[in-house]
């Protein structure tokens, strides 16, 4: 556990990061797979649009994370974050599972594509819930001045699902031939959830409500219905933490949605194994730069850092695409890894920020609708769009010049968010009004 957590909280960034770490886990592994697998198992009818098709279903599920942000969030902010966390584990570990048992199409025809959209939805409705309960439960047991990092060990567990997620698909190609690989041994990894879910619900369920929400359970302060006054008076905010996350989203879902290792397999003819142990090293990078960007948000503000977070990002955007276009395994790792460090320097800051965005009693709200908004706008179809613009330009660098449009939007998003590091998170008008949305 990183320097400067006490003993005290170690559980609770603990509960935290396991949690979002399984959760990703599970969110990952599918979107991965639909790049490897599932054009060929669900969406072979389809001829070349198949894997078109096949990343679509990545971005389908987005559409309903901010259902369960509103869902999530509304609980959240009436019954408390820890009830949130538990419930939205449990869901998508069971969708999770029960993606692994879907027959293919030459099986059960069209039914199987179907069932693998309303699982992935049903995934989509838990991610959309998770991250704001994990993000705020670190956030507000954390001292004033270590919110950043305390606030980043949720954020990374997507990094670390990201690891997990290649590596047991990593793992299941190693083991397996091309044949079986396609016909079962990718299953693996998504049975494998079971014990996951097994270890998160233990491991949260033992975890302490946020004092912060106590207090305004106590004194009877909660919304009766959050959403309401989050859009009249912060309607704005939710808007501009959606633009900030939206711009790291679509840049890491090139890896995270699956297109790099897709790309680099099919196009560039790399070993399937290969790419997805490179990606793997590119995602401990990741996990390093996320806690970085929280501990440096401490030092030097959460939105500074994440300035320095989109200046990266475009500085490395054509170099990026460039070393990826040589097919050199070795060259492509030093691009992930590089890749890897702007976006966890616009991701390490977030749960802080978005934490000190919104006052209590609609915070959950604020932050998992911003997060779940920044989704949609950011990730959803990144893969979808980014094979579309690769395979009718016949070139990457016009999904380069994508990315480098939507990094543009996030850094001039962040010119109209105030920093508030270190506002108390208790705060609420007398009247019981929440605070009008503060911009810069």
């Amino acid at each position: 556990m990183a320097k400067g957590i006490d003993r005290e909280h170690r559980r609770v960034v603990l509960a935290a990061m396991a949690g979002t770490t399984i959760e990703w886990y599970d969110f990952f592994v599918y979107a991965i797979s639909a790049g490897l697998v599932f054009a060929t198992q669900y969406f072979g009818a389809l001829g070349k649009d198949a894997l078109i098709l096949s990343f679509a279903t990545v971005g389908i599920s987005f559409f309903f994370r901010p259902i369960g942000a509103i869902i999530a969030g509304h609980l959240g902010d009436r019954l408390g974050r820890r009830a949130m966390l538990i419930a939205t584990l449990l869901l998508m570990g069971v969708s999770t599972v029960l993606i692994g048992l879907v027959p293919s199409s030459a099986a059960i025809g069209s039914a199987a594509p179907i069932l693998l959209v309303l699982l992935r939805i049903v995934q989509g409705l838990s991610a959309g819930g998770e991250w704001g309960g994990a993000a705020l439960l670190a956030v507000e047991h954390a001292p004033a001045d270590r919110r950043g990092l305390y606030g980043a060990f949720p954020q990374i567990g997507v990094p670390v699902g990201l690891l997990l997620a290649n590596g047991a698909l990593a793992l299941a190609a190693a083991v397996t031939t091309p044949a079986q690989f396609l016909s079962w041994g990718w299953r693996i990894p998504f049975l494998l959830s079971f014990v996951l879910i097994v270890v998160g619900f233990v491991i949260r369920s033992r975890v302490a409500e946020s004092p912060v929400f106590e207090e305004v359970r106590r004194t009877r302060s909660r919304s009766s219905l959050p959403l309401a006054p989050l859009l009249r008076h912060h309607g704005l905010l939710v808007v501009l933490g959606a633009l900030l996350f939206a711009a790291n989203n679509a840049v890491g879902y090139m890896t995270t949605g699956g297109y790099v290792q897709s790309y680099a397999t099919k196009t560039l003819h790399l070993d399937r194994s290969t790419v997805l142990v490179a990606v793997m090293i590119s995602a401990v990078a990741w996990l390093v730069s996320t806690l970085a960007g929280g501990a440096l948000a401490d030092r030097v503000g959460r939105i500074t850092v994440y300035r320095i977070g989109f200046a990266i990002q475009l500085l490395w955007m054509v170099p990026f695409f460039a070393l990826l276009e040589t097919a050199n395994v070795g060259l492509l790792v030093l691009a992930l890894v590089l890749f890897s460090v702007g976006l966890g320097f616009t991701y390490g800051p977030q749960a802080a920020l978005y934490a000190e965005m919104y006052p209590t009693r609609v915070r959950y709200s604020g932050a998992a609708l911003s997060y779940a908004i920044g989704a949609v706008l950011g990730g959803a179809f990144a893969p979808t769009i980014a094979e579309a613009l690769q395979s009718s330009t016949g070139t990457v660098y016009s999904v380069c010049a994508y990315l480098a449009g939507m990094t543009l939007i996030g850094l001039l998003a962040s010119f109209f968010v105030k920093d508030r590091p270190g506002v108390p998170l208790h705060e609420t008008d007398p009247v019981g009004e929440v605070r009008p949305a503060e911009t810069a």
